[in-house]
């Protein structure tokens, strides 16, 4: 044993230590992420303008491109920074002291420039950083470069530009993963219900997943001044709304725009690639308003010729007429945004969905499309399993398989629950963007198309939610009858007689949407409805207990708690509290890892319903050591849930459950013997009486078949019963023990196999 653990330890170490030359080393920087005016520029417009400050060497790395449209300026630059409201720079460069004054006057070019500056020694940027400032994800901090004329004082110039450290809670691998769980909910739901292998709850799994994750993403659609963390954190889900991460030009975002432009639309087309640049200054990481470059100044700048810096120091030549397109290292073009312009973000959906690379007034056609597409992959694997089913049946293997035929008699069933499982998906989305439409008042033909969408939603969730809360209704007329078969996902999660818990989840989602659409621009209200709405839920589940086992309320209750809390959470970030930066920065973090660990327990909890718990359970024992009957078995029966499902027999049952619970942990163990009366006759024993003092019973765990009452009574016919004896004692009481017609005389012997089988014997 000792050896096998130093092997494994010795693998591990070389496995580590082969892996260390793959970690790329990275140093600790900060640069810039977007870049805005602050001010009206007057004699200089700047297109480009990056940076990078390295703390390894203390060094600035720069890259500009600028147009000069004022002749004989001279200007000093004012560089401040802020993060987190700490201020560790504020110092001015002398322009006219770089590249030899090449700068000095400014030149009436459109010219472009990089170089590194080692920062003086005397001027200790790492002491005044926080070392956090380097590892902290998505950083909110700012820069500022002011330019101001050396002779009058007058500002030419403000740039304003976010900080970056490289890190973010915005991940493609997270929202990869959370993608995975879904799809593997929706495999092994899948499977559950046309096979059923696994736990018959899968599929309540699955729309438990896919819940959470649209929760986290309705979330950042509130209007909150989120820190930037939590907003990224936030869009890893937006793809459980619909809104796949898309650009301006693609084809969906080309056709939407030139659908809304013909019918009617007003609104801004412009997406936003790189949202932060078009943040309301109020809102984070902002502290102030930006301006509008004059368009005569742009107009003037945009036919002055291009000039390289780097070429004009090394070369000291004369300037020349025109050069090349300008390369820039890294970065965009610099953003004019004003409090007044149409272009600003508020908070809400349109930081939200032009984060994901898709414009305000396209949000709910981009949803619709999204629609449509899962819907034809539905209708279209629901197509394809009916015609296997078919071919199967008509197959050798399918004469075989008598099941097969009758799987596809119920087939209809089968579709019109997966077609409403596909509609409890799709309901928060269209219900959140169709109510959000109707606040643009944008294109004529998306609020037709919302309200057709709205339609078709209605006709499928709220049949099948009547058809399957009117028997769980007390006192109503239907009490009597069944809900059928293609309603199972509205009855399977719950218990038979609390079904009509359907009917607050239902009213809760609805006005989740309304709140969230319809108050838009009031995060406060937003956020106390989600409190009290999500207050009255818990209630529900703790006083009705609407799931069939203990565990199903308790999960239930742990999901209801965690969006009660992290709603809680969220009246921090409303705007009229004014929290200050680090602490909200904290409770957003907070609220990430809430429903972080929501997810993993909803991810562990899918795996222990697939059965891999037992997996470990038989790889732990090896395969024999403390197995009992089922340990060796990966998935269970055919469940009732499928087989309701198809219409083959009643639906999941919570009382059958604990049953069921109960027989595979405990052995059926024999009943207590009935204690003697009070009233009891002692007669003497005769002499020819005999007894089974002494005799040997038969073992306690085996099956015994009962020997005819006498052998007067057999017959030809009767089947042949054999009664295997460990003594050959016998006597009447001996014989007539073993008897189906026990004597009311003796004692009654202990019932071996209390079930209704033994029992039938």
């Amino acid at each position: 044993m000792f050896f096998s653990v130093a092997r494994l330890r010795l693998a591990l170490s070389s496995f580590l230590l082969l892996a260390a030359p793959l970690v790329r080393a990275r140093d600790n920087s900060l640069f810039t992420s977007s870049v805005t005016y602050c001010a009206p520029p007057e004699s200089l417009l700047i297109e480009q303008f990056d940076i990078a400050y390295f703390a390894k060497n203390q060094s600035i790395v720069f890259n500009v491109s600028a147009a000069s449209v004022v002749p004989n300026t001279n200007v000093n630059a004012n560089l401040f920074l802020n993060v987190y409201g700490i201020r560790p720079i504020n110092v001015t460069l002398d322009i006219c002291s770089l590249f030899d004054g090449a700068l000095c006057p400014l030149p009436l070019y459109n010219f472009t420039g990089s170089d590194s500056l080692s920062l003086p020694k005397d001027f200790d940027v790492a002491s005044q950083l926080p070392n956090i400032a380097y590892y902290i994800p998505d950083l909110e901090a700012y820069a500022q470069l002011t330019l101001t004329d050396v002779k009058t004082g007058q500002v030419r110039a403000c740039v304003q530009f976010t900080l970056s450290n490289g890190w973010s809670t915005h991940q493609l691998g997270a929202e990869w993963a959370a993608g995975s769980i879904a799809l593997l909910a929706l495999t092994a739901a899948l499977v559950q219900s046309i096979f059923g292998f696994g736990s018959p709850l899968l599929p309540v799994r699955l729309i438990d997943v896919v819940s959470l994750f649209q929760t986290i993403a309705l979330s950042g659609l509130l209007a909150l001044n989120f820190p930037s963390l939590y907003r990224s954190f936030a869009l890893n889900f937006s793809w459980a709304l619909g809104l796949f991460e898309s650009s301006s030009t693609s084809s969906i975002q080309t056709s939407i725009n030139r659908m809304r432009s013909a019918t009617g639309g007003h609104l801004s087309d412009e997406s936003g690639d790189g949202a932060i640049s078009f943040v309301n200054r109020k809102l984070s990481p902002y502290n102030s308003a930006s301006y509008v470059a004059p368009q005569s100044l742009v107009q003037t700048a945009s036919s002055l010729a291009r000039v390289n810096l780097a070429e004009f120091v090394s070369s000291n030549a004369s300037l020349p007429a025109s050069l090349p397109r300008t390369q820039v290292l890294v970065g965009s073009d610099v953003a004019t945004v004003t409090e007044q312009s149409s272009n600003v973000l508020e908070a809400g959906f349109p930081i939200y969905t032009n984060s994901v690379g898709i414009a305000t007034a396209n949000a709910f056609m981009t949803v619709f499309f999204v629609a449509l597409i899962l819907t034809a992959i539905v209708l279209g694997t629901l197509a394809l399993i009916y015609g296997v089913l078919v071919a199967l049946e008509r197959s050798e293997f399918g004469r075989r398989h008598p099941g097969i035929a009758q799987f596809r008699t119920n087939y209809p069933s089968f579709a019109k629950a997966w077609a409403i499982r596909g509609a409890q998906m799709l309901s928060l989305p269209i219900l959140v963007f169709t109510f959000y439409q109707w606040t643009l008042k944008d294109s004529w033909l998306s609020d037709l198309l919302s309200v057709i969408l709205l339609i078709a939603l209605m006709a499928i969730i709220l049949p099948a939610a009547f058809f399957a809360i009117r028997s769980s209704v007390p006192r109503s007329r239907w009490t009597d009858m069944k809900p059928p078969a293609a309603v199972a996902p509205f009855t399977e999660p719950y218990r038979e007689s609390r079904t009509y818990y359907v009917i607050p989840l239902l009213l809760v989602m609805v006005i989740k949407a309304m709140v969230t659409a319809f108050a838009h621009v009031h995060g406060m209200v937003q956020a106390v409805f989600f409190v009290v709405l999500e207050a009255l839920l818990l209630g529900c589940i703790i006083v009705l207990k609407p799931y069939p086992t203990r565990r199903a309320d308790v999960l239930a209750g742990y999901l209801c708690i965690t969006r009660l809390v992290c709603s809680g959470l969220m009246i921090a970030f409303a705007e009229n509290l004014a929290v200050q930066p680090i602490p909200r920065v904290a409770i957003g973090a907070v609220t990430a890892v809430i429903f972080s660990i929501a997810c993993i327990v909803l991810f562990f909890n899918l795996l222990v319903n697939l059965g891999l718990w037992r997996l470990v359970k038989y790889v732990v024992c090896c395969g024999h050591r403390g197995r009992r009957p089922g340990d060796t078995e990966l998935a269970s029966t055919p469940s009732d849930s499928s087989i309701a499902e198809k219409g083959e027999g009643h639906r999941y049952d919570g009382e059958q459950e604990k049953k069921d619970t109960a027989t595979y942990f405990h052995h059926s163990r024999p009943g207590n013997p009935s204690p003697p009366s009070t009233a009891i006759s002692i007669e003497p024993m005769s002499a020819t009486s005999s007894t089974t003092l002494g005799e040997t019973l038969p073992r306690r765990w085996s099956f015994q078949y009962s020997r005819p009452p006498s052998a007067a009574t057999d017959s030809p016919h009767s089947p042949p019963y054999t009664t295997y004896h460990n003594s050959t004692a016998s006597s009447p009481v001996s014989a007539q023990r073993h008897s189906r017609h026990i004597s009311s005389s003796l004692p009654t012997p202990l019932e071996e196999y209390p079930t209704p089988e033994a029992r039938a014997l």
